[in-house]
Parts: structure tokens; C-alpha cells; sequence
């Protein structure tokens, strides 16, 4: 299995990095090193995949862009699916310019995106799409699109981002957003996937759901956190969901200044479910694709040897007590 991955810097040169640690080395702690025969199993359970870091702006063309170029450029490095990040399509200074760009899923904007996917043979993780809604309100839309360029599943973000962040900016996501209402599962070539967006990560009932009730194995956190936010809990919280799902997880992330009021943290990783990073930029703010593979016996090994599944109370255990 390889346990390197790829830092795509603007100019298309691929530069390779070691990985922080290997998934060997990060599992041997609590497991035996792999024998050749596992390492064997492990190479034909492996299936690499491509986490994109980016700064959107308010230019459709542009974003098009830069998305057609790393789509590009992950296919090139043999990954069978690549992750955008949250409002990969377009991100405008005001909270209402994303109300003019909105538009249903079969419209030129996904479309072109659907018709990217066909013609490089890859998936396509597009997450946080301005989908457009009802009553002058839109849907923060996490869109999954498969090699042949189908609409595969989508999930509309639950959590809303309505926050006065501390030394920083107001949000008020939900002044312009209906919030979804369902959890989304679905399966393609990196395993089954849990479908969140961003401000979903501060809210662990709905991984646990995706995890236990929905057979996730890998778990997608397309993203734009804030400065503030990001620099305090991006990586722990992260890694924590990994840790207790026992999935990958998969965080493409919005880089650097969009415009004069909107900056983002950045920091794309890939997590394995041992908590471990097995993908990331070497710059936080950098636009470029981290590329990891993802190995499902790896998920097995750990869920075997850390049974919580079976150890865990049912949902419904937990009911109110009794005054």
C-alpha cells in the first residue's frame, strides 16, 4: 500500500511527501505489524483517493476552473474520486449573493461539474453546493456524482452556522438557508460514504448515526471554517469524530482570503480510523490536492480489535430519567 501522498501546488508540479506516520506505524501501538501476506491484503483493499484544498470566489468561471485543473490532476495520480470543499462553486462577500447564483441540481452549474466526472472517469465529493430552495431561501447541498457523470446521492446541511464568533465575524447561515432534515449514506469506489458539511463536526450524534445505523466507512466533512474556529478545534474535533466512528475521514477544506470579508482556515486532511493523518498540504492555505489511500481492511482491523459496535448501548438506551 502506498503511504505517501501528493501536494499539487498551482503550477501542476506534484511534489512528493512522506506521510506523517504510515498506517503500520500508527496502528503497531496497539496491534502487531502486519505480516507480508496482510500487507498483500492490504495493497488489494486500498483505493486511493484525493482531498482538495482551494479558495472560492465569487466567479463561477474561475472556481470552474481551478476544479477542472485538480479534478485533472487527481486522475492523473490514479484517484478514483476526489473531495471538494464547501461552496467550491462559489463564495461571494455577502450572504445573499449566494441566493443569485442558487439553482436546482439539473441546472448549467452542476451540470458542468457532472459532465467533469464523466469525462475523467472519476467521482466527484462537491460539497456545499447553493442549491436553490424555497420562499427566497437555498440549500447547502452536498452533491456525490460517479465516474459516468450521475447524480449519486445528495445531503442537505442539518446544523446551521448561526454564531457570533469570539474576535471575529457574525454568521447567520440560517437567514438564507433551510436546513435539511435527513441523513445520507452511500456507496462508491472508497467504500461507503457519510455524507456532512462543516459546522456538522461540532455535532457527533449525526456521525454516530452515519457510522452505526447507516454503515459508514468513510465519513466527508467538506468545509470553510473561520480563522478562529479552525485554528482552536478543525484538527481535534477531526480526528475525534475518526476515533469514534472508526472511519476515515475526509475534510477538504476552503484556504485563505475569498475577499475583504470572508477568509477561511484551510488545512485539508485525510484521517484513518485509528485518528491518525495520512493526508495533508504542507501549506494550510495552499490550493492543491493531499492524495491518500484509503485501505478497508485497515476499517475491519480496527473495529475488530476496538469492538465498540458491539459494546456501545442502542440508541434508544438512552432515554430520559425519571424525576
Amino acid at each position: 500500500m502506498l503511504n505517501c501522498c501528493f501536494h499539487f501546488c498551482l503550477n501542476g508540479a506534484r511534489l512528493p511527501r512522506a506521510l506523517r506516520s504510515s498506517h503500520v506505524n500508527s496502528y503497531s501501538n496497539f496491534s502487531t505489524v502486519r505480516s507480508s501476506a496482510d500487507s498483500a491484503m492490504a495493497a488489494l483493499n486500498s483505493i486511493r483517493v484525493a482531498a482538495v484544498q482551494m479558495t472560492s470566489v465569487n466567479d463561477l468561471s474561475s472556481n470552474f476552473s481551478t476544479c477542472s485543473r485538480l479534478v485533472k490532476e487527481a486522475a492523473s495520480a490514479g484517484a478514483k474520486m476526489i473531495c471538494f470543499p464547501e461552496s467550491f462553486s462559489f463564495l461571494g462577500p455577502k450572504s445573499e449573493d449566494s441566493l443569485l447564483v442558487a439553482e436546482a441540481l439539473d441546472g448549467p452549474i452542476m451540470q458542468k461539474y457532472c459532465s467533469l466526472a464523466r469525462e475523467y472517469s472519476i467521482w466527484l465529493s462537491l460539497g456545499g453546493f447553493q442549491e436553490k430552495g424555497h420562499d427566497a431561501h437555498l440549500r447547502n447541498t452536498h452533491v456525490i456524482v460517479d465516474d459516468a457523470g450521475n447524480i449519486r446521492s445528495t445531503y442537505s446541511k442539518i446544523h446551521l452556522f448561526d454564531v457570533d464568533v469570539p474576535g471575529g465575524s457574525t454568521y447567520r447561515e440560517s437567514s438564507f438557508t433551510e436546513p435539511g432534515k435527513d441523513i445520507a449514506a452511500v456507496d462508491s469506489p472508497i467504500g461507503r460514504l457519510g455524507l456532512t458539511i462543516c459546522y456538522d463536526l461540532r455535532f457527533p450524534e449525526i456521525y454516530q448515526q452515519l457510522r452505526f445505523n447507516h454503515d459508514a466507512q468513510v465519513i466527508l466533512v467538506p468545509s470553510a471554517f473561520t480563522p478562529v474556529t479552525g485554528q482552536a478545534h478543525w484538527e481535534i474535533l477531526l480526528r475525534a469524530r475518526a476515533i469514534e466512528t472508526q472511519c476515515y475521514v475526509i475534510a477538504s477544506a476552503q484556504a485563505g482570503k475569498h475577499n475583504e470579508k470572508r477568509e477561511s482556515y484551510g488545512d485539508t486532511l485525510i484521517i484513518d480510523p485509528w485518528g491518525t493523518v495520512v493526508g495533508r498540504l504542507p501549506d494550510l492555505l495552499s490550493t492543491g490536492i493531499t492524495v491518500a489511500d484509503i485501505d478497508l481492511s485497515l476499517i475491519d482491523s480496527v473495529r475488530k480489535k476496538m469492538p465498540i459496535a458491539e459494546q456501545r448501548k442502542p440508541f434508544d438506551f438512552w432515554r430520559p430519567a425519571s424525576l
